[in-house]
């Protein structure tokens, strides 16, 4: 392990790389350093009648289409080494049951009971059905119970108390059903505790607010109600351990804990869409390393603690409409001091008495009629003279242009009445630059370009204009130079530059294809609940975005410098475009250091960026790779930087606790129609690559469109069907 260095990431790909999805390296070379016997490493040392029995009862309720058991034929005379896929044994003992993402189905045979010796069961991320066993509690060494997403139904059994012995219960993302058995607590070792996204309810027992040994309780998604209880932290000199509760989505009410201020150690608490009402406790400012903070979607009222409004944005409490003094836009009521005005001159006081006659109050209302009705004609004027001005000027052909696309590459027209110069690429459709100076628009964004627009043209064509912002582009020569260039690169994964405008007075406009499903981030960061974005979605996300980059880097020999989920847009298929290409040739050095800046601070820029100044394709690489990891982690790369931990560290942190599944977005976790966690984990090491810390370390674009369609090669197939029909132009 020494060989592997001190990078973390270096690591991390050594874990992914040795770590068979269906055996837990850990325990492997724990038994092995005891000289314990497994499932695949042993000295051939016979399996007891009773763990034999049990297994063929254990295989005999799972229902397995992908026959990756049929191992498990052997003899009571064979081996308990390499002859029983996922399962590890001391002495002839089964120790370890390890079978996640094999998509099994049926339910856990109640004979799991008389393996004596069990220690770890991991069956996630399957298709189990039915009830927990209840003779999961006769087992006196269970340390380990991992058994999320899956469809296991009931409720969870009391008996699973009686393992004194149990360090972690992960039974998220099932369909459980009951209260939560208060007795959890007696598991005196016990510290992972997740319960969430299931259909408990009751209250939560108290005796999990003493457990001196808990460090992460998640009950989040569930239908639990009535009040928290209100005697959290160490007692008797205990010290508590807890660094997650989330609570969030719940029917919980009452007041929110001041016990919970008790917890000096915790990280992260939600307790978001509840009912909780009354204050939030000044207690909880007291916790300075709480790194993650929300409330929003309750009752609460007053004035939120100085603190934590400083420390967290306002999303942490929206949705709590007698809460205030968390933001500019919430302010707390106070009471005006009394207004003490000096006695007034004479003359004072005749001008405060004097009032407007109804006379004066006729006379302005009058001339403000006049002013309004006097604008009006000069705008229908204006309108009327524009319309003869445009029939006089189109003469016989009064429909407009399809397409011209001169050898140049470019139409050139005049600005007609308002001047300056509109030049066109090819597109689906043109227009005067009195159309598009004309038209209705609402603003999209900004950025440290400019400001863009989406405009409705007077015929109904829709396209999206960014203004360049004043003295961030460079000279009109060089500028125009540049943008004719950039106006004929055509790809299907990048977004086609139709036309510039040049005003009179320095104005630059460049007019783009409009993509009515928005940027990436709002795709994936601000839909609604009811929308779902499955795997084949984002892994088609991922290979078109990583085509237009590698189109770029070889075809185009154009670096992209400021690769982020909010320049890559989506058609109306889903269809990544990227946008934003080539801009950084249109821009001075100093705009483009802020972009450079920008992009660091949103969680994207690589790391020797800070000191280099020119943007490369290894850099690109790495943005890459950061939108890989936002896509398999459904967290946006800005809010995952905290405390100077960003995303690739934090998924790099994670998977070097060998927790790899906590990685991923729940939806993809929830996906029924997903079966290959292959793919995922594959995803993952490949993301991992194009973050590496050390540039040359990272594939070039080619390589990891090539890796990736090696992992989902039915999508690339259909990808390179549709490039065929898009060759030549969007």
């Amino acid at each position: 392990m020494n060989q592997l260095g001190k990078n973390p990431f270096h690591y991390m790909h050594f874990i992914l790389e040795s770590t068979s999805i269906s055996s837990c390296v850990f325990l492997l070379l724990l038994f092995s350093a005891f000289g314990f016997v497994s499932g695949q490493d042993g000295d051939g040392v016979v399996m007891t009648q009773s763990d034999f029995q049990a297994l063929k009862a254990i295989e005999q309720d799972l229902i397995d289409p992908r026959r990756v058991l049929k191992s498990w034929n052997g003899s009571i005379n064979g081996s308990c080494s390499g002859e029983w896929v996922g399962i590890t044994c001391l002495k002839g003992e089964v120790v370890s049951i390890s079978l996640p993402w094999k998509g099994l189905g049926g339910k856990i045979s109640e004979k799991i009971g008389q393996l004596q010796s069990l220690r770890r069961l991991s069956l996630h991320d399957n298709y189990l059905t039915g009830p927990i066993p209840d003779s999961l509690g006769l087992l006196p060494y269970l340390r380990a119970v991992y058994l999320f997403n899956n469809r296991l139904s009931g409720s969870i059994p009391l008996s699973i108390a009686q393992s004194s012995g149990l360090q972690t219960l992960h039974l998220s993302n099932n369909k459980l059903s009951g209260t939560i058995p208060p007795t959890l607590s007696n598991s005196t070792r016990i510290y992972r505790l997740n319960l969430s996204f299931n259909s408990l309810s009751g209250s939560i027992p108290g005796s999990l607010t003493q457990s001196p040994s808990l460090t992460f309780l998640s009950l989040q998604y569930n239908n639990l109600s009535g009040s928290v209880p209100d005697s959290w932290g160490g007692q008797g000199g205990k010290v508590y351990q807890l660094q997650v509760l989330t609570l969030d989505h719940n029917h919980l009410n009452g007041s929110i804990p001041e016990t919970i201020g008790n917890i000096s150690g915790i990280t992260q608490l939600d307790f978001s869409y509840n009912n909780f009402t009354g204050l939030i406790p000044i207690s909880l400012s007291n916790l300075h390393n709480l790194t993650y903070f929300n409330v929003s979607y309750n009752n609460l009222s007053g004035t939120v603690p100085t603190l934590l409004s400083e420390k967290f944005n306002s999303s942490s409490f929206v949705g709590n409409l007698q809460l205030c003094g968390y933001s500019s836009s919430s302010p707390c009521p106070s009471s005006p001091p009394p207004q003490v005005s000096p006695s007034p001159s004479p003359e004072g006081l005749q001008h405060s008495h004097r009032k407007l006659s109804t006379k004066d109050i006729i006379l302005v209302a009058a001339g403000a009629l006049s002013l309004v009705l006097l604008l009006l004609c000069f705008l229908l004027l204006c309108c009327l003279i524009r319309k003869r001005a445009k029939k006089a000027k189109n003469g016989k052909n009064t429909g407009r242009v399809e397409k011209a696309v001169p050898a140049s590459g470019g139409e050139v027209e005049s600005g007609g009445e308002v001047g300056g110069k509109l030049v066109h690429f090819d597109g689906p459709f043109v227009f005067a630059a009195d159309d598009l100076l004309c038209a209705t628009a609402e603003i999209m964004g900004k950025s440290t370009y400019g400001t863009i627009y989406k405009a409705t043209l007077e015929d109904g064509n829709q396209v999206a204009v960014k203004r360049l912002r004043e003295k961030v582009a460079k000279g009109q020569k060089e500028f125009e130079t540049e943008v004719v260039a950039i106006g004929k690169i055509r790809h299907m994964n990048v977004l086609a530059l139709r036309a510039y405008y040049l005003g009179p007075k320095g104005e630059k406009l460049l007019v783009f294809d409009y993509m009515p499903n928005g940027s990436l981030a709002s795709f994936l960061h601000a839909r609604g609940p009811e929308t779902v974005v499955n795997w084949p979605t984002r892994m088609n996300i991922a290979m078109g975005i990583t085509r237009g980059l590698c189109y770029l880097h070889n075809e185009e020999n154009i670096i992209h410098g400021n690769l982020t989920s909010s320049n890559l847009l989506l058609d109306e298929q889903t269809n990544p475009k990227i946008s934003d290409v080539g801009l950084s040739r249109l821009m001075t050095s100093a705009a483009n250091a802020n972009v450079i800046a920008t992009a660091g601070t949103q969680g994207y820029r690589a790391p020797e960026l800070s000191k280099l100044k020119n943007a490369n394709t290894k850099s690109d690489i790495y943005s890459l790779g950061v939108i890989i990891l936002e896509l398999l982690t459904g967290k946006s790369p800005g809010e995952a930087t905290t405390d100077g931990v960003d995303l690739p560290q934090w998924v790099a942190s994670i998977v070097k606790e060998e927790w790899t599944n906590e990685v991923f977005d729940v939806e993809l976790m929830r996906d029924d129609a997903f079966n290959s966690g292959d793919e995922l984990l594959n995803t993952l090491k490949l993301a991992l690559h194009c973050v590496d810390p050390t540039p040359s370390a990272r594939p070039e674009a080619q390589q990891v469109l090539q890796q990736l369609e090696e992992i989902k090669p039915e999508m690339a197939a259909v990808l390179v069907d549709d490039g065929d029909k898009a060759a030549g132009g969007d």
